[in-house]
């Protein structure tokens, strides 16, 4: 059993998802490539084990940088295309903890108030 644990904690995040699912389906084979074939979508089995490389990429970045610091560019980065206050909606909705949230919405906020400024002081020295 030891053997079987080093190599699905060697896979990270995919292999706790892959020992999740294989639960869940009683350990039905049939089950599992079900799956991984929905999650493939039109690349069928190919696409949903791909998905479970990028889980694993994914995996690493979160546990190199914090959910807190990828969620906080990822947003930073929509800000430049989407409004602020539609993404502070979406903040609002997604299921992460309160304390994570509050960041996020300082951040855009500060972000949205910097950027007003800039404006505001390129305004002012044009004017004058």
């Amino acid at each position: 059993m030891d053997e079987i644990i080093k190599k699905l904690a060697g896979l990270g995040l995919p292999g706790v998802i892959l020992v999740i699912l294989t639960v869940a389906s009683e350990g039905s084979s049939a089950v599992v490539a079900a799956t991984l074939t929905a999650w493939g979508g039109p690349f069928g089995i190919v696409g949903g084990i791909a998905l479970f490389g990028l889980l694993t990429v994914l995996g690493d970045i979160i546990a190199k940088y914090g959910i807190d610091a990828i969620l906080k560019a990822i947003y930073k980065e929509r800000s430049k295309t989407e409004s602020v206050g539609t993404l502070l909606k979406e903040i609002r909705d997604l299921p992460i903890t309160d304390e994570i949230k509050i960041k996020l919405n300082n951040e855009l906020s500060s972000e949205t108030a910097n950027t007003y400024k800039d404006k505001y002081i390129l305004v002012t020295l044009f004017i004058f």
